[in-house]
């Protein structure tokens, strides 16, 4: 039976049939895309409003010290205070237990030590707090002597591989060296700072990086982030996570890294060619007296004398040669970001720093006769991303940071032609067995679950502003005026009407809503009737990682409990942030309905599950996002 070739006509319907869907796959692709990036604006959005808030809360701080508040310089004196000390007579009264079975290190370092490290944490081992201190107190021993500046030079047979931020995600750490080799003469390493908070094993990748360092000091370098700073730590993780693994010394611990943290280097400079710094630049950089900072003695809280509107590149030139300049430089170098336009202007997104453009990249970048800039800082869809004419590379090593497949991780490697090339990864399996539909659908619901939290946590104020449309309190107001209040309110630059369909379900109507019955619908609290009146639940779930990281400042011995004099305190110090009055009554009603046990003090854990979020169902909202969800993706969970 002979072949018979396809008509002209069923050629040209297979070909059309072929090209409409193909034009389908594209549209199906490119919703995707959209959906995708404006999840990641939601998540950027939140993240950075929340830094925002923390500077202020520094600022706060600063503001009752100043105000001589005994009661305050009590509280901080004893966390805070900076006195030189010999941090190697902390080990020696700690014995190691002959039942414990973790790994042992001595000293000097050697690689079998670090080997054996770096394998026992594979396996969520923990490394004994003697031994922990005894690392630390080398590394503070070794990061004195270093200068702000670093200058490193490649040679004909070697690379050096840059990695940005790490945040914790020790997985990622794990996958570099995997993928590029462990550090050595032959593979050396510029670590971009950020190493720890919001990831769940950031003490184990300090651990391991600060171990490297110690046996090849010449060949890994690490760079200060904005997060290698304590009041930073007390609100992203890093100092709960310290305190729960290191129960008995984890204070000790602390304290000594917060003085590794004061002097971790400023920036890395390969072949007098390429700057690595954390954050960024601004048009009165001047890597001459970044080099002439004393590095140990300035954080962020020090920055918070001046405020981000006075930066040097508001003021002029002659800044530049003031103390305050210092201090200013150090704020951009940790905080800035770059933006497409030119000019400098203050990052009053993020709360400090500055946003810079191309044309200030190019005067800093000639006048110090430099030819690329590489930072980190920011959270990128792919890992990396150029700008500025590709004088600006963007570097982010934490794969997953916002959810899992919210993004790739990526690192640089740079060899002595100075053209990056850049390696990209997914630590996680399981985000590689998603299908795109599934991994975007994934992510978009947390970012929105995120995102009803915060219009939760501003319900008073959006109220207020939805009234104002509504001068005769029928409850209903358009769309239109919906979205514009809605970013009054929370500033986030998001896509309201975009967004609108996902954020809001039945109670619109011919392009109204009825604002009062959106709100049952978030309904995201469980209210405790007896607290609602005074306005306190609504304030606690606005402001709960500030009271969180006031808590732990006021719990100087770090118990997690304070008595009901310092849970009062703790509220004076939010009220004063906040610029609002709360009566001791109400204070005092609020301590004794989460003192559960009755005991006289607050648990800090019992405090936050007092006001624990309680997801209800939102039905048409997640059917339209988990469509193409597998069942064991349907719990909600909470970005990083």
């Amino acid at each position: 039976m002979g072949y018979s070739f396809p008509s002209t006509t069923d050629r040209w319907t297979a070909m059309r049939s072929a090209l409409l869907i193909q034009r389908w796959y594209r549209q199906y692709v490119a919703r995707l895309e959209m959906r995708r990036r404006c999840t990641w604006n939601i998540f950027q959005s939140i993240e950075y409003a929340g830094q925002q808030d923390q500077i202020k809360v520094s600022q706060s701080r600063h503001h009752l010290t100043k105000e001589k508040s005994a009661f305050y310089i009590l509280l901080f004196n004893e966390v805070f205070q900076d006195v030189e000390w010999e941090p190697y007579f902390c080990y020696k009264s700690i014995e190691v237990p002959d039942t414990y079975a973790g790994p042992h290190l001595t000293f000097p370092l050697t690689v079998s030590n670090i080997t054996e490290l770096v394998e026992a944490f594979k396996h969520k081992e923990q490394l004994h707090a003697r031994f922990v201190l005894q690392l630390l107190g080398e590394t503070w021993r070794l990061l004195r002597v270093l200068p702000n500046i670093t200058e490193v030079s490649t040679c004909h047979s070697k690379e050096i591989t840059i990695c940005g931020d790490l945040h914790g995600h020790l997985e990622d750490l794990l996958l570099v060296f995997y993928k590029n080799g462990l550090p050595s003469v032959e593979t050396p390493y510029v670590f971009n700072g950020d190493f720890v908070d919001r990831g769940k094993d950031s003490i184990e990748i300090l651990l391991i990086l600060f171990a490297f360092q110690l046996v090849y000091p010449n060949d890994v370098h690490l760079n200060r982030g904005n997060h290698e700073d304590h009041i930073v730590n007390l609100r992203y993780g890093f100092t709960k996570e310290v305190l729960g693994k290191y129960r008995l010394h984890g204070k000790k611990i602390l304290k000594l890294l917060q003085k590794i943290f004061s002097w971790l280097p400023l920036a890395t400079v390969i072949d007098q060619k390429v700057l690595i710094l954390h954050g960024g630049i601004s048009d009165t950089t001047d890597l001459k007296l970044i080099a002439k900072l004393e590095r140990n003695r300035v954080s962020l809280e020090l920055t918070q004398y001046h405020s981000p509107n006075t930066q040097s590149h508001q003021i002029g030139p002659s800044h530049k040669t003031t103390a305050i300049s210092g201090l200013a430089q150090f704020l951009d170098m940790l905080w800035s970001d770059p933006m497409l336009q030119d000019g400098c202007i203050p990052n009053e997104v993020r709360g400090g720093g500055c946003y810079w453009g191309p044309d200030v990249t190019q005067e800093v970048l000639n006048r110090h006769n430099l030819c690329l800039l590489i930072r980190s800082h920011e959270c990128k869809q792919d890992g990396y991303e150029f700008c500025h004419n590709r004088k600006v590379l963007t570097i982010f090593s934490a794969s997953n940071y916002y959810e899992v497949g919210s993004n790739r991780g990526a690192y640089i490697r740079l060899g002595p032609d100075l053209n990056p090339h850049v390696v990209q990864y997914q630590a996680s399996r399981s985000t590689r067995e998603l299908t795109l539909r599934q991994s975007v659908g994934r992510t978009e619901r947390s970012a929105l679950r995120a995102l009803r939290e915060q219009l939760f946590a501003h319900k008073s104020d959006l109220i207020s502003a939805f009234e104002e449309y509504d001068p005769e309190h029928t409850g209903v107001i358009s769309m239109e005026r919906w979205a514009v209040a809605t970013e009054t309110v929370l500033h986030l630059g998001l896509p309201w009407r975009v967004l609108r369909s996902q954020l809001v379900g039945c109670s619109t109507q011919e392009g109204m809503i009825n604002y009062n019955d959106w709100f049952r619908e978030l309904a995201l609290m469980d209210p405790n009737k007896e607290l609602a009146h005074t306005g306190l639940l609504e304030t606690m779930y606005r402001h709960h990682s500030n009271l969180e990281t006031i808590f732990r400042i006021i719990d100087t011995d770090h118990s997690g409990l304070i008595s009901f004099e310092e849970f009062r305190q703790t509220w004076k110090l939010l009220s004063s942030h906040l610029k609002m009055e709360i009566s001791d009554k109400a204070i005092s009603d609020l301590a004794l309905s989460i003192d559960f046990n009755k005991d006289g003090s607050i648990d800090i854990n019992e405090f936050m599950e007092a006001f624990r979020l309680v997801d209800c169902s939102h039905a048409q909202i997640l059917d339209s996002i988990n469509e193409g969800l597998t069942p064991d993706l349907q719990q909600p969970t909470s970005p990083s």
